[in-house]
């Protein structure tokens, strides 16, 4: 493995002041010198040079409720989204099993957007030829990173719903004895990384919080929208610590799939992809909601256009510090995870005593051609619009929720049976093993294994 380019373990991913002191000095350096330097790769983590964690508390005055909503977010990862961090981890892992090799491998990244970006960014960096096929309807900025991190693309039929058709495209490419595909809904290195680093970053976070006098140092609930169910996976690890803890899985009221079967297109882009997962623990999730993908964007214009600043600071009092600081986190998968944080403390009657994490995956650079596109087809954006806008956040509603009883964890868990055996090509005996907690907790405890193995490479 002398020859392949190596980043960090999943122990520095959590913790990057583990790593070299010059190592890490080059690599924060390099951040604002050279973005594109393989360096880079050590910036994937949820903390800044001075190991703070990237997160915000939302503002009360615009959640409505009494529990405290924090989000972590993305847009500070290499790429611009902490997808980049579930990319390396597949490909890190691959590189530590022998599985691929620079010098004779082309990697496939199957995406409907932010894991294609990561995955351009982090192959081309570890010097792999990259493919990353996603559907032709996403937004053009996926398309411009996508390429600009040396990349090619193969567009796909349909939008962010159509996994089916990436699925019968990576079919194809898998011909070629020297293409590996790197399937983000199977692969379970996605899972480690957001199982180890980060759940035990929001671990972590709870104490910072506490500190300043937010919450009691628990965290109630762990909210996230379903792409490739990797950032759901954080919630395993904190309902280790915190046995009570909500675990709640979002979805597109256009494309309801885990909530009643349902299927359709919708347009929050990075979720809803009309199947569940393969590292989906659907049998450790308490609750489904569904969220409306025409708020979502609503909303998300609302945090990003001056019309929505200065209705937030003037009419609802929502201090301008946090208009600003909302203005650069969010993308519209950011706006639906909050939705449905604030839904979530609706729902469970929580308290000021309550914490409710979920997670920003990438910021507005992403979504200014889908903004573009709402002004042209709801007007621009004016006051009072703005105002009706806010109450999408405060006024939201607990409809579209079902909760995890046994029963409906087993349908969850069936669900799978269509994608992965059907038509994957797993087995039945594959998938009843995922009913046993134990199979979880073996790929939970391969963290270990994979950094010991990382770490004797780099020697």
């Amino acid at each position: 493995m002398s020859n392949l380019i190596l980043g960090p373990t999943f122990e520095e991913m959590l913790h990057p002041n583990k790593i070299a002191p010059d190592i890490r000095a080059r690599a924060l350096a390099a951040r604002t010198q050279d973005p594109l330097d393989p360096i880079n790769l050590f910036n994937i983590t949820w903390r800044d040079g001075n190991n703070n964690i990237y997160y915000h508390v939302m503002p009360k005055e615009l959640t409505g409720v009494d529990a405290n909503i924090v989000v972590m977010y993305g847009k500070d990862f290499p790429s611009g989204s902490h997808k980049v961090g579930a990319a390396y981890s597949v490909l890190i892992e691959k590189q530590s099993f022998g599985e691929v090799d620079p010098s004779t491998h082309t990697l496939v990244w199957p995406s409907t957007g932010n894991y294609g970006i990561g995955g351009a960014y982090v192959g081309c960096r570890m010097g792999f030829d990259s493919i990353v096929v996603l559907p032709a309807g996403m937004s053009q900025e996926r398309f411009q990173r996508i390429e600009s991190y040396g990349a090619r693309i193969i567009k796909t039929v349909g939008s962010e719903s159509n996994v089916k058709e990436i699925y019968d495209e990576t079919h194809r490419l898998r011909k070629d004895a020297q293409v590996r595909i790197l399937n983000q809904f199977e692969v379970m290195g996605n899972y480690r990384f957001h199982y180890h680093v980060t759940g035990n970053t929001i671990v972590e976070l709870a104490a910072v919080l506490q500190a300043q006098g937010i919450g009691d140092g628990s965290i109630s609930a762990y909210c996230s929208a379903m792409g490739s169910a990797g950032t759901i996976a954080a919630g395993d690890r904190l309902k280790q610590v915190w046995h009570d803890h909500k675990i709640v899985g979002l979805e597109p009221i256009q494309c309801p799939t885990l909530f009643n079967n349902g299927y359709g297109s919708h347009d929050i882009q990075g979720i809803g992809d009309k199947h569940v997962t393969w590292i989906h623990n659907v049998m450790n999730q308490d609750s489904i909601m569904c969220l409306d993908d025409i708020e979502c964007k609503k909303g998300l214009q609302l945090l990003t256009e001056e019309a929505g600043w200065n209705t937030l600071v003037k009419r609802f009092g929502v201090p301008e510090a946090s208009v600003k600081k909302m203005a650069t986190i969010f993308g519209i998968s950011g706006v639906c995870n909050v939705l449905g944080a604030i839904k979530t403390a609706k729902f469970y009657g929580m308290s000021k005593n309550d914490t409710v994490v979920t997670i920003c995956t990438d910021a507005i650079d992403r979504y200014h051609s889908v903004m573009a596109d709402m002004t042209q087809m709801f007007g621009k954006m004016d006051e009072a619009e703005a105002t009706a806008r806010a109450h999408i956040f405060r006024d939201q509603k607990t409809d579209w929720i079902r909760e995890g009883t046994t029963d409906t964890r087993r349908q969850w868990h069936n669900l799978k049976y269509y994608s992965w055996v059907e038509q994957q090509g797993k087995t039945v005996e594959e998938l009843d093993a995922q009913l046993n907690p134990e199979w979880w907790l073996k790929e939970q405890a391969m963290v270990a294994e994979i950094d010991k193995t990382i770490a004797t490479a780099r020697k």
